[in-house]
């Protein structure tokens, strides 16, 4: 065996033990009004990466920000271009955790990860993205039918997206 396969397979057995691969590095891209980030993976385990946000929240004191959404959808990848603009990095990051979780397809029954939002009392997914804030302690802080409000993420303002996170309190 040439050491290049060598070193191939290695890496292989590494990367396929170990935790879940690191979310990649988000860069949001310009496409008409405002921003848009493809951050929502099928293949990621979304209750590993929720439960590592909360296990880090009781260290950080952080509110965890879950948003369930998908890359096909407007709104989600709306939403995920803004809080990982310029803008909001700070606010974003001294603020929550925050775990993007793909929801496939809800509305045609092709959901993914559903389980998460029955986790947090909400029983049905309506429409994406849908927005969940969470105390370390696994509690929802945000109402159910707020966290269901954000399927029109993508025609709300930068100032409103960026007003109800930097002032958020739990409800």
């Amino acid at each position: 065996m040439s050491p290049a396969i060598f070193i191939l397979l290695l890496q292989t057995v590494v990367h396929t033990s170990g935790p879940p691969p690191a979310p990649p590095q988000v860069t949001p891209t310009e496409r008409g009004a405002h921003p848009e980030a493809l951050v929502y993976f099928a293949g990621r385990n979304a209750q590993a990466d929720v439960d590592a946000a909360l296990s880090d929240a009781k260290i950080s004191a952080k509110t965890v920000l879950i948003v369930m959404g998908g890359n096909w959808c407007h709104d989600s990848i709306g939403l995920a271009g803004r809080l990982n603009s310029p803008r909001f990095t700070a606010m974003m990051r001294d603020k929550f955790n925050v775990v993007y979780v793909d929801a496939g397809r809800p509305q045609t029954g092709k959901g993914r990860n559903l389980d998460i939002a029955k986790r947090f009392g909400i029983s049905r997914l309506k429409g994406t993205p849908l927005v969940m804030l969470v105390s370390a302690d696994g509690r929802l802080l945000n109402r159910k039918k707020d966290a269901a409000s954000w399927r029109n993420a993508a025609s709300r303002s930068e100032d409103e997206i960026f007003d109800y996170f930097s002032a958020f309190t739990p409800a």
